[in-house]
């Protein structure tokens, strides 16, 4: 894993309130099970019962790891007529995603955050 060395010239401080929304982010990241989530909202969202069949997780699990992601911004839900759809709340999410992909050294592997992994690397 190559990590671009810290420049003193244009340092900069994150101030706190910015730091405690990036610090939520990478709570909400911090699970396995809720990066899989992620990634299966890559190919465009999804219901619950859905992302259950994909994983292979029990519903209230799933329920459970969306209700974090939702709470740091990371997924929105939205109705459609009973069924509530999950999805990624922006493209900074997947670029997030992307760019921890490639950090893992992992990023031309396909099906490990979604099927359009092959093609973001």
């Amino acid at each position: 894993m190559s990590v671009p060395p810290v420049r003193s010239v244009g340092l900069r401080v994150i101030e706190e309130d910015v730091a405690s929304l990036i610090a939520d982010a990478m709570f909400a990241l911090s699970a396995p099970s809720r990066v899989q989530i992620l990634g299966c909202l890559l190919d465009g969202p999804l219901a619950v019962s859905e992302i259950t069949a994909r994983l292979g997780m029990e519903q209230s699990a799933v329920s459970h790891q969306l209700r974090v992601l939702r709470e740091a911004e990371l997924v929105r839900a939205e109705r459609h007529g009973k069924r509530r759809l999950y999805k990624i709340s922006g493209d900074a999410v997947h670029e997030l995603l992307t760019a921890a992909r490639h950090l893992t050294g992992k990023s031309r592997s396909a099906g490990s955050l979604g099927q359009n992994a092959a093609m973001d690397g």
